[in-house]
């Protein structure tokens, strides 16, 4: 059975989407943290001849995002250049991006992932299904405040240009990050509305792909996870199956990543990461967004999903995958090996 069909696991494990604390992150604040020494070391490594990368993976990926703000600060006020410039000077391609994602705010960081994801011809669905379906109301509305302070222009005004159809609805109603919240399960509405999914869906002929989307991104996670329940009950399918077998597309893909995100946002992101390292290539940028992201929220339990699901340690796994700087810097950032 696969970790997505296991129903009696889904009611007592906490979820990601409502978490707050960041205990299972891999990157803590530097207990005997010096600002000051940490920007000399950067600078030396920078200004010097040739780039020390080992100082600047020594230093940026072990200390909290908080303390490379402070860093970056001070490294402006010492030198009149701002340290993401330096690095873009001083470093190239996935591991220039790496730094460059380290020394980000989370919410600018975020905001910088999907901009790239709509800007030019074609827009890349897959980054803004991750990104939408993955996180908090409160990583949601930092985003989108971002966004405005980058662009001068709303979120979700942007994404209508872009995005369409019920594929484009459904992203509307996540970015405007007002999923429900509370945690009291009403177990008659999670009965009803397992009874609406099965009859918009499996039940009839063609799929009323509006009450999907209405349930999916309205409930709280404790309800959706009792709906799922109920479904399966009923059904004797599990929802994502359903989804599977009714819808295509971008929507598709986006209705089951919800679903998976509500079970387990570790295990979505574990898949994720997988899928990103297997076959020819890797892709990168996946690798960056979600080793960078999670390092202080959830990375702990990504890791250990991905053992469960994928029989290897994520480490192993980037081991033989990504190399010199930039694998260094992610492993790192990993923490240990499973």
């Amino acid at each position: 059975m696969s970790v997505w069909d296991d129903m009696d696991l889904l009611l007592d494990s906490p979820s990601s989407l409502t978490i707050t604390s960041n205990a299972r992150g891999t990157v803590k604040d530097k207990a005997d943290f010096k600002v000051a020494d940490d920007v000399s070391a950067l600078r030396n490594a920078i200004e010097g001849i040739g780039t020390t990368e080992k100082t600047l993976i020594e230093v940026l990926t072990q200390r909290s995002n908080a303390q490379r703000q402070l860093i970056a600060n001070a490294y402006q006020k010492a030198t009149g250049r701002t340290l993401v410039d330096d690095l873009e000077g001083d470093t190239q391609g996935d591991f220039e991006d790496l730094l460059v994602a380290l020394v980000t705010p989370p919410a600018a960081y975020d905001c910088k992932e999907v901009i790239n994801a709509i800007k030019g011809a074609g827009t890349t669905e897959s980054t803004l299904t991750e990104i939408f379906a993955s996180r908090s109301n409160k990583q949601i509305k930092a985003l989108c405040e971002a966004y405005l302070a980058e662009t001068g222009r709303l979120l979700t005004h942007d994404l209508k240009s872009e995005v369409s159809g019920d594929y484009g609805n459904t992203l509307l109603i996540l970015a405007e990050g007002k999923r429900d919240e509370g945690t009291n399960v009403d177990m008659a509405k999670a009965k009803a509305d397992a009874k609406a999914l099965y009859e918009a869906g499996e039940k009839k002929w063609g799929t009323d792909e509006s009450k999907f989307i209405d349930i999916l991104c309205h409930r709280s996670v404790p309800q959706l996870r009792q709906t799922l329940v109920e479904y399966k009950g009923m059904s004797k399918k599990t929802l994502q199956d359903s989804i599977e077998s009714e819808m295509s597309g971008n929507l598709e893909t986006l209705l089951v990543a919800i679903v998976k995100c509500v079970k387990s946002v570790p295990a979505y992101l574990a898949e994720r990461l997988f899928k990103s390292m297997k076959g020819a290539g890797t892709t990168e940028s996946i690798l960056t967004r979600i080793l960078v992201g999670r390092s202080e929220i959830d990375l702990m339990d990504i890791r250990a999903e991905y053992k469960k699901l994928f029989g290897s340690s994520l480490h192993s796994n980037l081991e033989s995958e990504v190399s010199g700087s930039y694998g260094n810097a992610l492993k790192l950032l990993c923490g240990g090996d499973d």
